[in-house]
C-alpha cells in the first residue's frame, strides 16, 4: 500500500492546541522540527504541520515556519492540475498581499479538492487544530507538487 502525504496527514485530523499555558507535545514537536524558538503551541503552525508530514514521507520541505516559504519547494502546478494526495496550496492571509514574491503572512496545507470557487485544505492551525477547511480560491499564491 502506498501512503501519500495527504493520507498520512488525515491521521492527524483532530490534533489541536491546548488552551492556556499547557501545550500539545505533538504540535510542539512539529514546531521544533525546524525552529527552537516556539515555547508553546499558540503560534502559527500550519507550515510546521506540512513540514512534519513531508519529513515523515521523506519529501522536500521548506524547513521554515513561514507558510510562504513553500512557494520555493517542489514543482509549480496549476489549480486545474492539482492532485489530492501530493500537492500543497499556499494562500495569502485574508486581506494580505497577493504578490507571491513578497514576504508576508500566509497559510499552507494539503490540497483536498475544489468546491465551487473555494479550495479545500487539510492543514494544521485551522481553528487551532488539524482539519479540512474551505478558502476562496482567489487567495491562492501557488500550488506545489512535492515530488521526492
Amino acid at each position: 500500500m502506498f501512503i501519500t502525504p495527504f493520507s498520512l496527514a488525515q491521521r492527524f485530523v483532530g490534533t489541536k492546541e491546548v488552551d492556556g499555558h499547557a501545550s500539545n507535545p505533538q504540535v510542539l514537536a512539529m514546531l521544533r522540527l525546524d525552529s527552537d524558538w516556539p515555547e508553546g503551541d499558540e503560534v502559527a503552525w500550519c507550515s510546521a504541520f506540512v513540514n512534519y508530514i513531508a519529513w515523515l514521507c521523506r519529501l522536500p520541505r521548506s524547513k521554515s515556519l513561514a507558510a510562504r516559504s513553500w512557494l520555493g519547494v517542489g514543482q509549480a502546478v496549476t489549480l486545474a492540475n492539482a492532485e489530492v494526495g501530493s500537492d500543497i496550496v499556499v494562500l495569502n492571509r485574508s486581506g494580505g498581499n497577493l504578490d507571491p514574491s513578497v514576504a508576508g503572512p500566509g497559510h499552507v496545507g494539503f490540497f483536498a479538492g475544489v468546491d465551487g470557487t473555494n479550495v479545500m485544505l487539510l492543514a494544521g492551525n485551522q481553528g487551532n487544530s488539524v482539519s479540512i477547511a474551505s478558502f476562496p480560491a482567489s487567495r491562492i499564491l501557488g500550488v506545489r507538487r512535492l515530488d521526492p
